[in-house]
C-alpha cells in the first residue's frame, strides 16, 4: 500500500481532491473543472493515479503543475488588504449598516437596505456567471467616497453596473433622468456613464454601462439611452451571450488590475 490519501477541498471557489502523502506533505492534486492531475513529482505517478481512480470523471491530463501566468502571479502577491476579490455584493452596505443599523423604531424602512436588497439580487446574478469565464467584482470604491456597484469581466468585454431597487414600481427613463415610481428622478444616467468612463481610465479598456434593474413591474423608455444598456435582474445573462472580444488571458490580466484596489486610486 502506497499510504496515499485523497483529502477534498476548495480553492478559490473551486473543488480541488488533494493527494496526501503519510506526513501530510502533498503528493499531487485533482482539479475537477479542468479534469487534470498535477504531479508534485514523477515518482509517485502511479500510487497517485491508483488512490485518484474512483474520483477521475471523463478525459484526464496528467502532468507538473502549469507555470503560473502573469495574472496569477499578481494575484499571489496581492495584498488581502487590496484583494477586492473577496467583497460581497453590497459590501460597503453590509459595512455600513453593521457599523450603523440605525434606531429600530423607523416607521419606514431604512432605505439603504432597499438598495442592499438590489446589489445583493444583481450581484448573485452576476456570479452565477463566473463558470462561463467570467469574473465579477462587487462594491468597487472610487476617490471622493463613490463605488461602483458591479463590474463584470469576460469573453464579451467589461460592464459597469448600477443595481437600482425597482421591486413591484414602474420606471421611467428619459435620459438622464430615471424615476421609480413616486421616488423624484435621479440623473442616474448621467452618472452611470462617469462610472464607465473612470473604469476605462483605470483599466485602459472600453468599459459599457448598463442600469440593472430589480423587480421591476414596468419599464417605460422614452428614448434609447445613448450608451447605455437597460436590462432586469433576469435578464443579465443576456451579456454572457454576446459575441466574444476577449481572450481568456485578457480576461484574466484585467480581472488581476481590477481587483487590486490601488488600480482605483488614480481615477
Amino acid at each position: 500500500m502506497s499510504g496515499l490519501r485523497v483529502v477534498p477541498a476548495f480553492r478559490h471557489g473551486r473543488e480541488r481532491l488533494y493527494v496526501c502523502r503519510p506526513d501530510g506533505s502533498n503528493a499531487a492534486w485533482y482539479d475537477r473543472e479542468t479534469g487534470r492531475v498535477n504531479l508534485l513529482g514523477e515518482d509517485d505517478r502511479e500510487a497517485v493515479l491508483e488512490v485518484l481512480r474512483p474520483f477521475l470523471t471523463g478525459t484526464v491530463t496528467v502532468g507538473p503543475p502549469p507555470v503560473p501566468t502573469p495574472a496569477e502571479l499578481a494575484r499571489l502577491t496581492l495584498h488581502p488588504d487590496d484583494d477586492l476579490a473577496p467583497n460581497r455584493p453590497g459590501e460597503a452596505l453590509l459595512i455600513a449598516l453593521e457599523r450603523d443599523p440605525g434606531p429600530a423604531h423607523r416607521l419606514r424602512p431604512d432605505p439603504r437596505r432597499r438598495d442592499l436588497s438590489a446589489e445583493q439580487s444583481v450581484g448573485g446574478a452576476l456570479d452565477r456567471l463566473e463558470g462561463a469565464g467570467w469574473h465579477a467584482l462587487h462594491s468597487v470604491p472610487l476617490p471622493g467616497g463613490d463605488r461602483i456597484h458591479h463590474l463584470l469581466i469576460g469573453p464579451a468585454g467589461l460592464f459597469v453596473l448600477h443595481a437600482l431597487y425597482a421591486r413591484k414600481s414602474r420606471v421611467r427613463v428619459a435620459d438622464p433622468m430615471v424615476t421609480v415610481g413616486r421616488r423624484e428622478p435621479e440623473p442616474l444616467l448621467r452618472r452611470l456613464r462617469a462610472h464607465a468612463d473612470r473604469a476605462s481610465y483605470a483599466l485602459t479598456a472600453e468599459v459599457r454601462p448598463v442600469l440593472a434593474l430589480a423587480g421591476p413591474a414596468d419599464l417605460t423608455v422614452t428614448a434609447e439611452p445613448r450608451g447605455v444598456r437597460i436590462l432586469g435582474e433576469t435578464d443579465l445573462t443576456g451579456l454572457a451571450r454576446q459575441g466574444g472580444v476577449l481572450k481568456p488571458a485578457d480576461v484574466e490580466a484585467l480581472h488581476a488590475m481590477a481587483r487590486d484596489r490601488n488600480t482605483w486610486g488614480r481615477v
